[in-house]
C-alpha cells in the first residue's frame, strides 16, 4: 500500500468548506491514518451509515481530497484512499470572503477537537503506554516575542524536524504514531 504524500493546497473556500464537515475531516483522517477503506468499513468504525459515508466520500473525491484506490481487494468493492498526506491553506487568501473566514474557521476548530481527543485518549490509557510514554508525552506552552516571518520559519522547521526524527525512528520496535499539535496566535497583554 502506498501511503498519500504532499500537501494540498487549498486556495479556494468552497474547496475548504468541503471537507470542514465533521464527517468528512474524520473520513480523510482515517484514511490518511490508516489507508484505503470501503464506505461499509468506515461506516462501522464511525457508526454511520454506508449511504452516508459513501456519499461524503464521494464529495471528497469531488474535492481532491481522496479518490478510489486502484490496489482493490476485489472488483466487488469500491475502497478509497487520501490522495494527500495534509491539507494547507492560506489564512490571508481564504480569509478575504466570509465564506473564507467561515471555513478556515471550522478547521482550526476541527484541529482544536482532535487535539482534545487525543489528550483524553492518552490520559485514559496512559497506564498502558509505560514509563517512557508517560514521561515523554505532554503539553508545553511559551511565549516569545516574533514576527510573523519568524512565526513561519518556526513552523517550517519543526516541520522538517519531525520529518527528520520520523526518518531517524523509521523501523524501530518502539516507534508509536505521535500526534503532534503545533499552534501559535499574537497576543497582547496576559491571558488569564
Amino acid at each position: 500500500m502506498s501511503e498519500p504524500t504532499g500537501v494540498y493546497r487549498v486556495g479556494d473556500p468552497r474547496t475548504l468548506k468541503a471537507v470542514a464537515h465533521p464527517l468528512r475531516v474524520r473520513l480523510l483522517g482515517a484514511l490518511r491514518l490508516e489507508g484505503p477503506a470501503t464506505a461499509t468499513e468506515l461506516a462501522v468504525r464511525f457508526g454511520e451509515s454506508s449511504g452516508s459515508t459513501s456519499y461524503h466520500l464521494r464529495q471528497l473525491a469531488k474535492y481532491g481530497f481522496v479518490e478510489q484506490d486502484p490496489e482493490q481487494r476485489d472488483a466487488r468493492e469500491r475502497r478509497w484512499r487520501s490522495v494527500h498526506r495534509y491539507t494547507a491553506w492560506s489564512e490571508l487568501e481564504l480569509g478575504d470572503t466570509p465564506e473564507g473566514r467561515e471555513a478556515t474557521g471550522f478547521m482550526r476548530d476541527r484541529q482544536f477537537e482532535v487535539l482534545a481527543r487525543d489528550r483524553g485518549r492518552f490520559e485514559r490509557d496512559r497506564e498502558s503506554w509505560g514509563p517512557a510514554w508517560m514521561e515523554a508525552a505532554g503539553m508545553s506552552d511559551d511565549i516569545a516575542r516574533l514576527t510573523p516571518a519568524s512565526l513561519t520559519r518556526l513552523y517550517e522547521r519543526v516541520t522538517a524536524l519531525v520529518r527528520e526524527m520520523e526518518a531517524e525512528d523509521e523501523g524501530d520496535p518502539d516507534a508509536e504514531r505521535v500526534s503532534i499539535h503545533l499552534a501559535a496566535f499574537p497576543t497582547r497583554g496576559y491571558i488569564a
